[in-house]
Parts: structure tokens; C-alpha cells; sequence
């Protein structure tokens, strides 16, 4: 499942949505091309650390094979990676897109609701690496009483929606739109998930993927009230696979083995969109989709 190439998928299908990533009133494909990122390996502390939280089983090996097969597809889409090793005192800190929120040089830092010394440190380690040899302008939350997490950001190129949760306030949003404003911020109310990407994100310039649960389909309907342009979305039939990424002109989304359903609805609507599935069923257990186990970054590091 795991050895040999990864291979870009591509088909013929009808009613695809490959023609709309370039013909999309107000599109912005270069949002969406990085020169690097940041990762982290998965730790063992890890599954300890999941299981004891969210009384799962974690299949710990697995959960690495799935993350290196993300790492490998990064690389090849010519990213330049910047690895964290795997440190036992920071279980979860693969989870980076929680952290920080990157876009145009500027690195903005949140805080959730509560921030214990562990989420210091590991904040503390992403300022020394993304303020130093990835380049970006580091702006830090201080307003009181506001909060944030980097999973309730959906940037589409040329707007902030900020999922409002149990994670996320208003005066965080308020801070996000402070820390980058050249861009529209709209907060969006989420029910029934921990994040707003726990349910959508972008599968394209101009093209939203969303769940299918009532909660998805809320959500989507105040992004398009709220939204200053125009986009098309593609509606999935599990919520946990509307969270894919699209990088460098390539989409990664869910497995078949995951989400057939689903797999089968991206090979239908991006017939000609370069597609590799990724398998990441065990971190899904606990929210960690696929956009949480990086931060991409569009400028080139310092040399």
C-alpha cells in the first residue's frame, strides 16, 4: 500500500471541475503554489498521549507509514521541507497547521483557550524556525481574551473565512484580520466539529470541497452570504474527506480505501487534475486532517 512511486492520477469524466480552476471569476492559482514547508515525524509518546485523551486505539506504525506518504508526495511536488525530528516531550506537535497561520511573509501566531507550557514550547520551537531560516514576519495574538486555532482558517486565495468554535472567538478573528490586512476576514459559526477544516477546504482556486452532513452544508451556505467572490463547491459525501490539499497544481485528497464514496467523487469532478490519494485514517481518529500536518509557505526561504 505504501512502497513503490506515487503516481498523479488522472481520467476523463463528465461534469468535472478541472476546467473551473482557470476560468473562475477573481481565481488565484498562485495562492496555492509553495516553494516550502514545514513537517514533523510522529513521535512514540504519541499514541500514549492519544489514547489517553481520546480513548482510541492508535496504530502508531501505521500512523507513521500514512504521514511519510504525505512527506514523500511534498518532496516531489519540489517543496522544500524543513523536518522536525521526533521529540517525546512534544506528542502532538505534528499537528502544526494549529499553530500558525502563514501567508504572504507574515507568520501569525494564535492562542487557544487554554495555552499550557507544552503548547509555549512547541510554539516557541515554529517561531525560531519560521522567523529564522524560512523567512516570515512573526506577529503574535496578544489581544486579551481572544483565541484562535489555525484549524478554523480556510484561506482561498483571496479571502479569510475563520471558523467560530470552541476553539476560536471573534476577537480572534478580529486579531487574524489585523495581522493581514490586505484580505476580507469573515467569521463563519461551526457546529458539530472541532474545526471549520474538519468539514471543507480548497480543492482548487475558486473550487470549496464540503461535506455532506447538515452541519457542512450550514456552514457553507453563511461562506456564501458572507464571501466577496464567487465560488463553486463540490459536496462530498463524508465530512472527514472534504479536508484535502491542493498544492503546486495537484490535489491531495482521501484514500478509496477510506472513503470510497468520496474517492470517488474527486476522481469524477478533477478528471484532469493531477490527484494522489492519501491514507490517514488513524490521525483522523483525532481531527488530524491532512491540512494539519504541515505549514506551507510561499516564498523561498533565506539561503
Amino acid at each position: 500500500m505504501f512502497g513503490g512511486s506515487i503516481t498523479l492520477n488522472s481520467s476523463k469524466s463528465k461534469n468535472s471541475l478541472d476546467d473551473s480552476i482557470y476560468t473562475l471569476p477573481g481565481k488565484c492559482p498562485a495562492a496555492f503554489e509553495y516553494t516550502a514547508g514545514l513537517v514533523c515525524r510522529i513521535p512514540d509518546s504519541a499514541k500514549e498521549e492519544i489514547e489517553k485523551k481520546n480513548g482510541l486505539k492508535f496504530d502508531l506504525e501505521l500512523a507513521r507509514k500514512q504521514h511519510e506518504r504525505y512527506i514523500i508526495t511534498l518532496r516531489k511536488l519540489k517543496v522544500n521541507l524543513f523536518e522536525l525530528e521526533a521529540d517525546e516531550t512534544k506528542p502532538l506537535l505534528l499537528f502544526l497547521d494549529r499553530k500558525a497561520v502563514v501567508r504572504d511573509g507574515i507568520a501569525f501566531i494564535p492562542r487557544p483557550p487554554v495555552a499550557d507550557e507544552q503548547w509555549e514550547e512547541e510554539v516557541t520551537l515554529i517561531k525560531r524556525i519560521l522567523g529564522g531560516g524560512l523567512g516570515q514576519e512573526i506577529v503574535e495574538m496578544d489581544e486579551k481574551g481572544a483565541t484562535l486555532d489555525g484549524g478554523d482558517v480556510l484561506f482561498t486565495g483571496k479571502e479569510f473565512f475563520v471558523g467560530l468554535s470552541s476553539r476560536t472567538n471573534q476577537k480572534g478573528a478580529n486579531s487574524l484580520a489585523k495581522a493581514f490586512p490586505n484580505y476580507n476576514v469573515s467569521g463563519i459559526k461551526v457546529h458539530g466539529h472541532l474545526h471549520l477544516k474538519s468539514m471543507m477546504s480548497m480543492a482548487g482556486p475558486g473550487i470549496i470541497a464540503v461535506g455532506s452532513s447538515e452541519h457542512a452544508q450550514k456552514a457553507i451556505r453563511q461562506i456564501k452570504k458572507v464571501s466577496n467572490f464567487e465560488y463553486m463547491t463540490v459536496t462530498l459525501p463524508d465530512d472527514a474527506a472534504a479536508n484535502c490539499v491542493y498544492i503546486n497544481k495537484t490535489l491531495l485528497h482521501c484514500s478509496e480505501d477510506e472513503f470510497p464514496d468520496s474517492y470517488k467523487v474527486f476522481a469524477e469532478k478533477f478528471p484532469k487534475t493531477s490527484r494522489v490519494p492519501i491514507p490517514n485514517n488513524e490521525l483522523f481518529k483525532v481531527d488530524g486532517a491532512l491540512t494539519c500536518k504541515s505549514l506551507l509557505i510561499c516564498k523561498k526561504p533565506k539561503v
